[in-house]
């Protein structure tokens, strides 16, 4: 059976991360980063905002159970897509609203998805999510990953983390591990 790749940064990768690893048919979630010109970044020189990456995720995914829409739609309902380069607390470039697509297809999807948001006056502003291609994805750190998992009793953890976890929950019950 085939996989399929979707890429997103809204904000902190912690957050996105810890959504969608519940998802059933995703099968890896991976945070990294991408859309900069520095090669093979670190988390410190992407925090500086010199990089030009985001912070990202990397879904691998089974198109048979979970359908790029839908990923779209927890993607969209998990952070503030009409914030630019910011999320809360966490500023600067590197916490943009961005698609990066791995198929014309993803890439039709997803303008679609955010005029069909726009033009449903979904948010009280106007969508700034990027959609671009996606030319090269790094891993980040091993202390990255999964770190909702292992630190959730951590401050940022609680007040940031938990309850998009928790209104992922709610909204997509359904579509849950």
């Amino acid at each position: 059976m085939a996989k399929d790749t979707a890429v997103f940064g809204g904000g902190c990768f912690w957050c996105l991360e810890a959504v969608f690893k519940m998802v059933k048919g995703v099968e890896r979630v991976e945070s990294g980063y991408a859309g900069g010109s520095t090669q093979n970044p670190t988390y410190e020189s992407v925090c500086s905002g010199n990089t030009g990456h985001a912070e990202v995720v990397s879904i691998e995914y089974d198109p048979e159970l979970v359908s790029y829409r839908l990923l779209l739609e927890i993607f969209f309902a998990s952070h503030d897509p009409t914030t630019l380069n910011r999320q809360g607390n966490d500023i600067g470039t590197q916490y943009r609203s961005i698609i990066f697509y791995t198929t014309p297809e993803q890439a039709k999807l997803a303008r679609d998805y955010i005029a069909e948001l726009n033009d449903e006056k979904v948010y009280p502003g106007i969508i700034v999510t990027e959609v671009e291609p996606l030319e090269r994805f790094y891993k980040a750190e091993d202390y990255h990953q999964d770190y909702f998992a292992h630190n959730s009793r951590a401050p940022y953890c609680r007040a940031v983390v938990s309850p998009k976890v928790e209104k992922a929950k709610s909204k997509f019950a359904a579509m849950l591990k």
